[in-house]
C-alpha cells in the first residue's frame, strides 16, 4: 500500500533539488577560480581539511544537543557499515572530484567538463537494469533523451573552440565513471549509514588519499592569497558539505534515474553562472537547452499514474522500480539525517 506525501515534504524535495542543481554545478565554477590560485592538489588537500574541521564541529554538535542518540550509545556507527563506505567514498570523492579539478586545471573549460559529466543519466539509466533490476519507462527514456540534446546545445559552441586533441579531456570521462561506480555500489551494499556519516567517511578517506598525493608530489604547502582561501572555503561547504549530503539524500527519496536526470540541469546552470562571473556569451541555445532540460528533469520524475496502482503488486521486494517519486523508506525514518 503506498503512501501519499504531503505538499511540504513534496516541496522540501524540490527545494532540495533545486538546491542540489545549484551546488552541484558551483563545483565547476568554483573549480575554475581555485585552480587559477594554486595546484589542484594543493586546493584539495586544503578543501578536504577544511571539510573534516566543519565535520568534526558538526559532530560535536551533535553528541552534546542529541540526548537521544548519547542515550542509546549510537554516536558513532559500527565499523561493518562504515568499511564498504570507504570504496564507495573513494569514487564519489576522490575519483570524481580529482578528475574534474585536473581537468579544469589543465585547461578544459567548465563548459566542456559539465558536458561530459552530463551523459551520466544515459549512461545510468542503460545500467539500472542489469545491476539492480530496475525498469526505466518509456517517457523517462524520452526525458534522458531530450536533456542530452539540451545539454549538447548549451556547451556545443564551447565545445567547438575549445576542444584540442590532449589527454585532459578524457579525465571528465574518468570522473563520470567513478561517481557512477560510487552511485551503484551505494544501492547495492546492504550496508546503510546517515548522510552525515557517509559524507564523514567519504571525506576522511579522500582527505588520506590526496594528501598523500599531494605529499609525493610537493603541492601541500597553500599560497598565502586571500582568493585561494575565500575560493577553499567555498568549496567546501557548496560542492562537498552541501552538494554530496543532498546527492545520498536525493538518491534515497527519489531513485536513481530520477536524481541522474537532475544532473541535466547542471550544465545549463554551469552556463549561466559562467555567462554571469566570466562573461561568458549566453545564446538562444543555452535557453533552449535550459527548457528541454527542465522538460527531461519533469519527465523523469513524473509518476505513473494509471499504471502505478495496477502495476503495483509486480513490484518485488526492494527497488524493482524508478518511477515513484518518493521511495518507500523515505517515510520510514529520519535517523538518515543523523550519525
Amino acid at each position: 500500500m503506498s503512501t501519499q506525501i504531503g505538499i511540504p515534504q513534496r516541496l522540501l524535495l524540490v527545494a532540495a533539488s533545486a538546491a542540489f542543481v545549484l551546488t552541484w554545478s558551483s563545483g565547476f565554477i568554483i573549480a575554475k577560480i581555485g585552480t587559477e590560485a594554486a595546484p589542484a592538489l594543493t586546493v584539495l588537500v586544503w578543501r578536504y581539511l577544511v571539510v573534516a574541521a566543519l565535520l568534526l564541529v558538526g559532530m560535536v554538535a551533535l553528541r552534546f544537543r542529541d540526548r537521544r542518540l548519547r542515550a542509546h550509545r549510537r554516536t558513532f556507527p559500527a565499523w561493518r557499515d562504515i568499511r564498504p563506505h570507504l570504496t564507495i567514498g573513494l569514487f564519489a570523492q576522490f575519483g570524481y572530484i580529482l578528475p574534474v579539478y585536473l581537468a579544469v586545471g589543465a585547461g578544459v573549460s567548465a563548459g566542456t567538463t559539465a558536458l561530459i559529466d552530463a551523459i551520466q543519466p544515459l549512461v545510468v539509466a542503460t545500467l539500472v537494469g542489469p545491476l539492480l533490476g530496475l525498469r526505466v519507462r518509456a517517457l523517462q527514456w524520452l526525458g534522458l533523451a531530450l536533456g542530452a540534446v539540451g545539454v549538447v546545445l548549451i556547451v556545443a559552441a564551447d565545445a567547438s573552440t575549445s576542444i584540442s586533441p590532449t589527454p585532459a579531456y578524457l579525465l571528465p570521462l574518468v570522473a563520470l565513471a567513478s561517481l557512477v561506480a560510487a552511485t551503484f555500489l551505494e544501492r547495492r551494499t546492504p550496508a546503510r549509514l546517515g548522510v552525515f556519516a557517509a559524507l564523514a567517511t567519504h571525506a576522511a578517506i579522500t582527505l588520506v588519499a590526496v594528501t598523500l598525493l599531494a605529499a609525493l608530489a610537493g603541492a601541500l604547502a597553500p599560497p598565502a592569497t586571500l582568493n585561494f582561501w575565500l575560493s577553499t572555503v567555498l568549496i567546501a561547504v557548496f560542492p562537498t558539505l552541501i552538494a554530496y549530503a543532498l546527492y545520498w539524500y536525493l538518491l534515497r527519496r527519489l531513485g536513481i534515474t530520477a536524481l541522474n536526470a537532475l544532473l541535466y540541469l547542471v550544465a545549463p546552470t554551469t552556463a549561466v553562472a559562467g555567462s554571469i562571473l566570466f562573461a561568458d556569451p549566453f545564446t538562444p541555445a543555452t535557453l533552449v537547452g535550459l527548457v528541454l532540460g527542465a522538460g527531461a528533469v519533469a519527465l523523469v520524475i513524473a509518476p505513473e499514474r494509471a499504471a502505478s496502482s495496477a502495476a503495483a503488486p509486480e513490484c518485488k521486494g526492494g527497488e524493482s522500480r524508478e518511477t515513484p517519486l518518493v521511495r518507500p523508506e523515505a517515510t520510514a525514518s529520519r535517523e538518515e539525517l543523523r550519525l
